[in-house]
C-alpha cells in the first residue's frame, strides 16, 4: 500500500478557489487548465487566478503520462457520466488524489448493468487493482453487486440499506440549513421553497434542512409556500408564478437546484418583480449556469471533487474501511440574488 503523504493531502482544493473567486467549480477547472476557448469572461478567469495565487493552489497533475514507477490502480465504477456534470468533478478529485500518491484511475460507465459490473469486478479482481469506488449520479440507495464485498472498495453519492460499505454523501440537509440561514441573515422573512421531485433523497433532505433552519429562528413555514417542481427550469417558473399568486406572496425563495432558479428567474422577470431587490432567489448545486445569471445566483455547492478525494484516501488509508457514512459540508457560495 503506498504512503500516505500529509503535505499533498491537505493543499489547497478547486472547491477552495472556486468559493474565493465566487465561481463554480468547473470554471476553475477550465481557467487552470487553459481553456481559452470557453466562455469565460476576463473578470472571472482574473478572479480566479488572483484566487489561486494568494490560497496557493496547484493545478492537479492530470494530462501528464503515467510514472514509470506507479504504485497501482484504483477502480471507479459510475452508473452514468454523460448526463451528470457533477460526475465528471468527482472523478477529478479522485484522479487528483491518487496521482498524489502515484497511483491511476481506471474509469468506467457500467449504465446500471449488473452483468457488466460483474465483469468488471472480474478484470479489476485478476488485476489486483488496490481498490474500487462504486458511485452514482443521483444520491440515492444502491445495491452494489455480490463482488464488490470481495474488494477494498467504498461507495461514493450511495449508499447501501444493509450497511455493508463504508459510503460518502453530501450534507444535503446542512446545505439545505445554511441556505435558508443565508436568506433569514439577509432579512428575509417570507421564505418559500421550492422542492425537487418528491422520490429523490436530495430534495427532500434539502427541504428538510430548509424547515430545520426555519424552526430555529422561529419562522412559521406556510403550506402554500412549500411546492414540488422538478429540478428543471419548467417546474420552477410555474412553481413561482403560484408562489407569487398567493395573497402571502413570499419575499424570498428558496430552490432546491440552480435549474429551478432559472425557471424561478423567468417567472419574476415576466412579473417585474425584481430578483434580489423585490424577491431573494437562492439556488442549490452551483452549477456553470448559477455566475452567468442577472444577478449571479446564490447557491449551494456540492462537494463532488472532495468526495471523490475522501473515496481514494480511504482507500489507499492503511486502516481497516469500516461500513460508516461520511457527510461532507456543502457551503453556500454568495453572490448576489439574495441581497437587497
Amino acid at each position: 500500500m503506498p504512503p500516505k503523504n500529509s503535505e499533498k493531502l491537505a493543499r489547497v482544493s478547486m472547491a477552495d478557489v472556486a468559493i474565493a473567486a465566487g465561481v463554480s467549480q468547473s470554471t476553475v477547472s477550465f481557467v487552470m487548465n487553459g481553456r481559452d476557448d470557453m466562455r469565460i469572461s476576463d473578470d472571472a478567469r482574473n478572479r480566479v487566478l488572483k484566487a489561486a495565487k494568494k490560497l496557493g493552489y496547484r493545478p492537479r497533475a492530470a494530462g501528464r503520462p503515467p510514472k514509470e514507477a506507479a504504485h497501482g490502480v484504483i477502480g471507479i465504477m459510475f452508473d452514468e457520466i454523460a448526463t451528470s456534470p457533477f460526475a465528471m468533478i468527482t472523478v477529478e478529485g479522485a484522479q487528483e488524489r491518487a496521482w498524489t500518491q502515484d497511483v491511476l484511475l481506471e474509469i468506467v460507465m457500467t449504465g446500471g448493468d449488473k452483468e457488466y459490473e460483474a465483469a468488471i469486478l472480474r478484470k479489476w479482481s485478476n488485476d489486483r487493482v488496490l481498490g474500487v469506488i462504486y458511485a452514482s449520479i443521483l444520491t440515492r440507495s444502491a445495491t452494489p453487486p455480490d463482488a464488490l464485498a470481495m474488494q477494498r472498495s467504498v461507495l461514493v453519492n450511495c449508499y447501501d440499506e444493509p450497511n455493508r460499505y463504508a459510503s460518502v454523501v453530501p450534507a444535503e440537509r446542512r446545505g439545505g440549513e445554511a441556505a435558508t440561514t443565508a436568506l433569514i441573515a439577509a432579512g428575509r422573512n417570507n421564505i418559500a421553497f421550492i422542492a425537487g421531485e418528491s422520490w429523490m433523497d436530495a430534495s427532500a433532505q434539502r427541504q428538510e434542512g430548509f424547515e430545520r433552519a426555519m424552526a430555529a429562528a422561529g419562522k412559521k413555514i406556510a403550506k402554500n409556500l412549500v411546492v414540488e417542481g422538478n429540478f428543471l427550469p419548467s417546474g420552477g417558473r410555474s412553481a413561482t408564478l403560484k408562489l407569487m399568486a398567493e395573497p402571502n406572496r413570499p419575499d424570498a425563495i428558496f430552490c432546491a437546484n440552480d435549474l429551478t432558479a432559472v425557471g424561478c428567474y423567468e417567472a419574476l422577470k415576466s412579473l417585474d418583480i425584481r430578483v434580489g431587490k423585490d424577491v431573494a432567489v437562492i439556488g442549490y448545486d452551483d452549477q456553470e449556469i448559477a455566475q452567468h445569471l442577472t444577478p449571479a445566483l446564490s447557491s449551494v455547492l456540492l462537494p463532488h471533487r472532495e468526495m471523490g478525494q475522501w473515496a481514494v484516501e480511504t482507500i489507499l488509508s492503511e486502516t481497516e474501511i469500516l461500513p460508516n457514512q461520511t457527510r461532507i459540508e456543502c457551503p453556500v457560495v454568495l453572490r448576489k440574488s439574495h441581497l437587497r
